[in-house]
């Protein structure tokens, strides 16, 4: 019998639970981490299910099996490393299956070129052309040393926001 292994897949845009139905439809073992959400209509608010990692999701599969489960409507590739299909282990799958069972406030967080130490000028809001130092990172608060206000702000902003400032003399 040929090794199973979690590899994951690269889906189009918002194709994730519908790529995880087709695979399901072709008995290739697969797995969309799903988050429940609130989302404000006009009128009115409903729960959803939403994916936890977008355009990505895992599968259980063999090398046939990933061969199939790329020519699947919605597939787009699979991730590689060192030009093989990525291996993920059993323990991180399981727990990510634990994570989404058993929080609710989940959210991912592009990783950003934003580290400890940096000195950054936000670019949007209130804080808006404001530099500082990073002092903290946890997901999207950043606590930052903000220059000329001798203060430290907690300040929950996409790191989208945030651009490395050059480093000025005075």
């Amino acid at each position: 019998m040929t090794n199973r292994n979690w590899m994951v897949l690269y889906t189009r845009s918002r194709w994730e639970k519908k790529v995880d139905k087709l695979l399901s439809d072709q008995n290739i073992a697969s797995f969309c981490p799903l988050v429940k959400t609130n989302r404000q209509w006009v009128d009115r608010v409903k729960l959803v299910e939403l994916p936890l990692f977008n355009s990505y999701l895992f599968v259980n599969a063999t090398p046939t099996e990933l061969n199939k489960a790329i020519q699947t409507n919605g597939v787009l590739t699979y991730i590689s490393h060192c030009g093989k299909p990525a291996v993920i282990k059993d323990v991180e799958i399981e727990r990510i299956r634990e994570i989404v069972n058993n929080y609710t406030n989940i959210e991912t967080v592009p990783w950003n070129d934003i580290n400890i130490g940096d000195n950054v000028e936000v670019k949007d809001g209130l804080l808006a052309n404001h530099r500082g130092e990073i002092q903290q990172i946890h997901g999207r608060s950043v606590l930052m040393v903000i220059e000329n206000m001798n203060c430290a702000l907690t300040v929950k902003i996409d790191q989208k926001n945030l651009t490395r400032s050059a480093v000025t003399t005075a």
